[in-house]
């Protein structure tokens, strides 16, 4: 599906994604919990696969699938308790607190 022929809310979400791919995630300093668990991709192009199958309007139980997956991994490759509500957490993780200054691969 080209950007033309999605709803005018798909293109600016994968517009979004672009942005953040190219200019935020270089240099965020940690890397996807699930892609570094199980390898293959990341969140963010997972999610923009998503997008560009199913529309913005469809796609909100797979984009949630994705990231509850990403959090189980990130349990997984950080041991011990959790700790949120500002405090900062080791590992590995783009849907756990911020900043999280573990850098993993």
């Amino acid at each position: 599906m080209t950007l033309l022929g999605m709803n005018t809310f798909t293109a600016p979400a994968l517009s979004a994604i672009g942005f953040y791919q190219r200019w935020l995630s270089p240099y965020k300093g940690f890397r996807c919990a699930h892609a570094a668990l199980y390898g293959g991709e990341s969140c963010s192009v997972a999610v923009a696969h998503i997008l560009r199958e199913q529309g913005l309007a469809d796609s909100g139980a797979a984009i949630g699938a994705r990231f509850q997956a990403c959090r189980v991994a990130f349990g997984q490759l950080s041991p011990g308790p959790q700790v949120t509500g500002g405090a900062r957490v080791r590992g590995v993780c783009c849907c756990g607190p911020l900043p999280i200054p573990f850098r993993c691969g």
